[in-house]
């Protein structure tokens, strides 16, 4: 898409429309909007919720109710599908890496709203997904497309939607892949805090893609105005795609858990042989211990206590008991 069909006039959102005289109009003004709605022709209109003027525009020039006029206010808004008498009003969580940070586990996440009419597709949104500005691109070079109707458009972005985050996928199962190996090649105390945020992400896509199976369970069984027998039959396809992919995250998920037990039990074992080390040198100290505080007593008459070569004596009974005590560990295998 480029700029020059962009619209340029304040409040004018963005939208293409084919008459059924098989006119193509794009970027209608609101008075057009109107009229191309009762013509009955294939319209897409895109409304930035940032915009206000454009935002107007889903209650003065579609009617559409005033509650999920509001759904599209709050970007915490449920994944959810509601039917109104002359449209269906579907919410979908649009998900990618975030670009403002190098951390390869952070990304955006943020909702897009469609209004799905008889003859008319309005999508509100902010920022704009890549799959709408694909499917943009797509309508700009080959207009024809609105002929096969907006439930088609509606299809497209969904179905692009659903698809990045297969890439999201893929990078979460590399980075799990190459932590795995440095794990088994290299103990890394600084790996279970790459653990937990895979954990963390792989939860947070699922919950953002869960519910949209139920959103599409709907729209591929259930009989409405709106959606075309034939449109179903694709709208099942993302449905196959979105539960690919929902399997993907709890496979991903599992393996993860395989690598936090890996590490937990390489913790373990180095702290096994922590203290193993620690028993040893305990051991090998207690004869010392002994003897130099038996020599340490607070009595008169101690053996060698007047002799000069007392201490000598002493340090030489430490140092054989030393020596029997290490060559018995190191024939047990704990040295």
């Amino acid at each position: 898409m480029t700029e020059a069909v962009r619209p340029r006039e304040r409040g004018i959102p963005y939208s293409v429309y084919l008459s059924p005289s098989g006119v193509f109009e794009r970027c209608l003004k609101p008075q057009r909007l109107i009229e191309a709605v009762k013509e009955g022709g294939q319209l897409w209109v895109e409304i930035d919720s940032g915009d206000p003027h454009q935002h107007a525009l889903l209650e003065k020039v579609f009617g559409f109710h005033h509650l999920a006029i509001e759904d599209t206010l709050s970007p915490k808004t449920r994944v959810k599908i509601e039917e109104y008498p002359d449209c269906l009003f579907l919410v979908i969580r649009a998900v990618r890496l975030d670009p403002r940070t190098e951390d390869p586990y952070d990304t955006e996440t943020f909702n897009v709203y469609l209004f799905l009419g008889a003859n008319y597709l309005v999508t509100v949104h902010s920022p704009e997904p890549r799959a709408i500005e694909e499917l943009r691109d797509r309508v700009e070079r080959s207009p024809d497309l609105l002929q096969r109707g907006v439930e088609m458009v509606a299809h497209g972005i969904v179905d692009g939607t659903v698809d990045q985050f297969l890439p999201i996928v893929d990078h979460i199962d590399d980075l799990v892949d190459r932590l795995e190996q440095r794990l088994f090649e290299k103990y890394e105390e600084g790996a279970i805090e790459e653990i937990f945020k895979g954990k963390r992400l792989v939860v947070q896509l699922r919950r953002h893609l869960a519910p949209l199976r139920e959103v599409l369970n709907v729209l591929t069984n259930r009989p409405h105005a709106c959606i075309a027998p034939t449109a179903q039959v694709y709208f099942r396809d993302v449905y196959d795609h979105t539960i690919r992919v929902v399997e993907s995250l709890e496979s991903i998920r599992d393996l993860l858990t395989t690598v936090l037990d890996t590490y937990l039990t390489q913790a373990s074992n180095r702290m096994n042989r922590q203290m193993k080390s620690l028993s040893v040198v305990a051991t090998i100290s207690l004869p010392l211990v002994a003897i130099s505080g038996f020599f340490g007593m607070n009595f008169d008459v101690i053996p060698m206590t007047k002799d000069p070569l007392g201490f000598f004596a002493a340090l030489g009974l430490m140092g054989v008991f030393s020596g029997v005590l290490y060559w018995f560990l190191k024939r047990q295998g704990w040295v």
